[in-house]
């Protein structure tokens, strides 16, 4: 399963590449990895049928609950099938529909397919919302199209707002349900569902994602409005996959949660509405894309209904329904894309006479239409005959749902002849219709593949209800006999409901289309309504941006500041620790460090030189960094020596571009009073709360227990051990917010120098330098690129002590690399020296001499530290073990003899060289904003 994972990982990003060999037949590329996936199924279904579903468990952080846990169930199997064998069919079709970007659009629906195979066989709540979230953002890029503007951004924004807020609803239902079941594996929570309060909230923030992912009233609106999206994407994600994940996670928990108290009040009533007002305004639709949406709204409702009553019979109609409906609802969308392709539009009242013109299209969307009505031999009607039955009042189980079931069939069956009228009989409004040419048969085929699949789940149901069964099975059964998917029960009263609602369902499409015409509805309420709630959002977001966002970093540090200050200091105040002895000092040392420390501090708030301030600041770091030294912590130390450099030395570049003083002109009173209340607030507090942690009892410290684990590691310094193999993971974190930190700075510096006028076209040349060198002017070279700099800026002893300092230093960055398992150093410390190294090196030769010290790009050395970190992350996995797993090895080596080293340190060598690119890559972004004139930068680039 990790590899099926992997596989459309690995294949969807080359496909827009492969694009520009293979033109449209890229399409046949994305197709493989679900036909791949479709086959892989096909060969577990057998274990899955016989009760050994297959697993596979990757952990992660397993105390966090963490975990990449999947699981191929029948319920997994069965949405398996849909996901798969729609996704084949869908995107055979696009190649025919889609007339351009075939790399992009292929991509991102084999993303998709990947992001819902990994949706239905997650066995974490975790895991399952991350690839929730994919199928979100995936869904968002292909609404909204390759710069696409107006209405399909608009829908895209809005589908992604509504998802993506009942998103963030599940997830915090998720976090309390996995908190009071105490784990966060899917089927163990089923299997032993937790109860109380806690769980009735979480269930209801659970069904908020629900409804919004499967687009239930009243949170339905962007699912219409995403009908501007390509047919292929609303075939695929809008009526198959992305809106039947709500319904799939509703049928995953019933078994466990359809007794909490929340769960039928919620589900069944949102469901029923939709599914009633949905298919009623599905009548009154004139685009046909837009009817089969407002249909797709009903029939999900009728899903949840199913899944969420909670008992076999209703699965099993639900399961059987889950299918036929993929079936027909896909083969309508891609049917009306065809309709759409060859002429030009999708408005009833703009086409005739499509039966004649193109058969074998009306003949497929007819057998997919008789599918969604109910008509026997085919699967829509073995679901609606089964969904009847799991109401009717003998079944013994929730009944009164039944009226508005027998009423949405009436519906359905009203609206699925308004399709079929609209789309392939009558007249266009001024008799003569629209010109079109019948369309290749490899385009209709793969509609006409899947509305016959209608035929064999129909007719063959035993095999469908195989699959269906054993996940129904795990739901009460409330009559003395089980019920079963067949064509024929006999004459029951569910045959002859379902013969009543399709007459009633006819009856009720001619009253319509006599009595009110076709006209269309207007704009609807909920499209004014979101209308109105999204303007109301964005001048709130106006008026609450203009009276906070000022544009001054001292309000806002302020603000910052005060809000700490308030909220750590009020939970400071209410929750009282008691103090222990406190200890000042521990040697005589530190008072004169500690009054050197203060003393810096009062002179940087007196100074008003830019440089003189930057210094002292760096006077109190280097103090601290003495008092670490001195508290037995030589790793902090060093760390903290070499920030403070490396941040003097960059803040001293920066220097070079602003006024040597601070702005002269004092600020009102109420603004110096302001900043001294939040600066004294804050110092006070760190203050008290240093005092308070360093004194206060507490629990063993956890240090003790890291002492102990150290041997494992093989190091001999427990710092290091702690970065690079305890917390390997907020390491890797941290390495990638630092990379992310560093493309964001060239960017802001990229755009800024956009702006920088270039020099004029006939400005004046320099004056050539006399052919005699005076003796204030080096004519040597000691290193490359020194003699680009002007001569005044030049110094022969600072490029003879680079050209010393710079391989020793390189020399000490390495050797704290590898003895920093060991001893005091490591990978960030070493990276820090090595680019003190290449900063020295810059200051004296500028870009030529670094770039002759180092011929790599920036980017790509600091990518491949990164690169290098999650290689040593994730290649335990492939040996069976956890992600950051290290072990030791022992090794004799020829001349070197025993060698002894943990595998970490590759991870550590990748900090080391992430260190050293993010450096050069900040720095290449400090060189290009810091030349001596506009002129001059012009055209540099970082």
């Amino acid at each position: 399963m990790l590899l099926l994972l992997a596989l459309h990982a690995v294949t969807a990003p080359l496909l827009p590449a492969g694009a520009r060999r293979l033109g449209d037949r890229v399409w046949y590329a994305a197709a493989l990895v679900p036909l791949l996936t479709l086959a892989w199924s096909a060969y577990h279904t057998a274990g899955v049928l016989d009760g050994r579903p297959p697993e596979e468990d990757l952990p992660w952080a397993g105390t966090l609950g963490l975990a990449v846990d999947l699981r191929l169930d029948a319920l997994s199997l069965l949405m398996l099938w849909i996901v798969t064998g729609v996704g084949v069919a869908v995107l055979l079709y696009a190649r025919h529909y889609t007339a351009h970007d075939h790399g992009r659009e292929a991509a991102l629906m084999l993303a998709f397919a990947g992001a819902m195979t990994g949706l239905v066989l997650a066995d974490n709540l975790f895991l399952l919302y991350v690839f929730w979230e994919a199928t979100t953002v995936v869904s968002f890029l292909l609404i909204a199209g390759r710069g696409a503007r107006g209405e399909r951004r608009a829908a895209a924004f809005r589908a992604l707002l509504v998802t993506t807020t009942g998103g963030l609803a599940m997830l915090l239902g998720f976090v309390l349900l996995g908190r009071a079941a105490g784990t966060y594996r899917i089927s163990s929570l089923v299997a032993d569902p937790p109860s109380g309060g806690t769980t009735s909230a979480a269930v209801v923030l659970v069904l908020v994602g629900v409804l919004a992912k499967s687009a239930q009233m009243p949170l339905h609106g962007w699912l219409p409005a995403a009908m501007v999206a390509p047919t292929p994407v609303s075939a695929y994600l809008h009526a198959a996959a992305m809106v039947k994940a709500g319904v799939y996670l509703v049928a995953r928990l019933a078994p466990g949660f359809a007794d909490s108290p929340p769960w039928r009040p919620v589900l069944l009533t949102a469901a029923l509405v939709s599914l009633l007002l949905a298919a009623w305004r599905a009548l009154r639709e004139t685009d046909l894309k837009r009817l089969l949406a407002y249909g797709t709204i009903s029939e999900l409702g009728l899903l949840l209904a199913l899944f969420g009553a909670g008992n076999r019979t209703a699965a099993l109609a639900g399961a059987a329904f889950l299918a036929a409906h993929a079936a027909f609802k896909s083969t309508l969308f891609l049917t009306v894309g065809v309709i759409d392709h060859q002429t030009g539009t999708r408005t009833i009242g703009e086409l005739s006479g499509l039966a004649r013109r193109m058969p074998l299209l009306f003949a497929t969307a007819a057998l997919a239409a008789a599918s969604m009505a109910g008509l026997p031999p085919l699967a829509g009607y073995v679901a609606k005959e089964a969904a009847l039955e799991a109401f009717l009042p003998g079944s013994h189980g929730t009944t009164w749902p039944l009226p508005a079931v027998a009423a949405g069939a009436a519906l359905t069956v009203a609206y699925t002849a308004r399709f079929l009228r609209g789309a392939f009989g009558g007249r266009a409004a001024d008799g003569t219709g629209r010109h079109t040419d019948r369309p290749a048969p490899g385009f209709v085929a793969p509609a006409t593949a899947l509305a016959a699949a209608g035929l064999p789940l129909g007719i063959g149901c035993a095999g469908l209800g195989a699959v269906a069964q054993v996940y129904a099975d795990e739901l009460p059964e409330h009559r003395p006999h089980p019920y079963e998917l067949a064509l024929w029960h006999g004459w029951t009263p569910a045959l002859g409901l379902s013969a009543l609602t399709l007459a009633a369902g006819l009856a009720l499409y001619a009253a319509v289309t006599v009595h009110r015409g076709p006209a269309p509805p207007g704009t609807p309420y909920t499209d004014r309504v979101h209308a109105r709630l999204r303007g109301g959002l964005d001048a709130a977001a106006l008026w609450f941006t203009g009276r906070t966002q000022v544009g001054s970093l001292p309000v806002y540090l302020t603000v910052l500041l005060l809000t700490v200050a308030a909220v750590v200091g009020t939970a400071a105040a209410v929750l009282p620790q008691p103090l222990g002895p406190l200890h000042w000092t521990s040697s005589a040392v530190e008072v004169p460090v500690a009054a050197g420390a203060l003393a810096a501090t009062v002179a940087v708030l007196r100074t008003r030189h830019r440089l003189t301030g930057t210094l002292l600041v760096g006077a109190v770091g280097y103090a601290v960094a003495v008092l670490f030294l001195l508290r037995g912590a030589p790793d902090l130390a060093l760390t903290q020596f070499l920030v403070e450099t490396m941040t003097l030395v960059v803040i001293v570049l920066v220097l070079r571009r602003m006024p040597p003083r601070f702005t002269p002109a004092r600020s009102a009173w109420p603004a110096r009073v302001a900043r001294a209340v939040a600066a004294g607030s804050l110092g006070c507090l760190v203050a008290v709360l240093a005092l308070v942690t360093t004194s206060a009892p507490h629990l063993p410290s956890v240090s003790g227990g890291y002492a102990a684990l150290a041997p494992e590691t093989g190091a001999g310094n427990l710092v290091n051990a702690i970065v690079v193999d305890f917390r390997a993971l907020d390491t890797l974190g941290e390495s990638a917010v630092l990379l992310v930190t560093a493309i964001g700075v060239v960017s802001l510096v990229r755009v800024w120098t956009r702006g920088v006028p270039d020099a004029p076209e006939h400005a004046p040349r320099p004056r050539a330098a006399p052919p005699v060198a005076h003796w204030d002017e080096p004519t040597g070279k000691w290193l490359p690129g020194a003699d680009e700099r002007p001569g005044e800026e030049r110094s022969v002893l600072l490029e003879v002590v680079t050209r010393l300092l710079f391989p020793s230093a390189l020399v000490l960055s390495l050797f704290l690399l590898f003895s920093g398992h060991s001893r005091p150093g490591g990978g960030f410390a070493g990276g820090l020296v090595a680019s003190q190294a290449f900063v020295l090196r810059y200051l004296v030769g500028g870009r030529a001499g670094l770039g002759a010290a180092l011929p790599v790009g920036s980017g790509t050395v600091a990518g491949t530290g990164f690169a290098l970190c999650s290689a040593t992350a994730l290649l335990p996995v492939f040996a069976g073990a956890p992600p950051l797993t290290s072990v030791t090895v022992h090794t004799h080596l020829p001349v070197l003899g025993t060698v002894e080293f943990a595998t970490s340190l590759f991870f550590d060598v990748g900090v080391y060289v992430l260190v050293v690119g993010v450096t050069l890559k900040l720095l290449s972004a400090v060189g290009v904003s810091l030349g001596r004139a506009p002129a001059e930068q012009s055209g540099a680039r970082p």
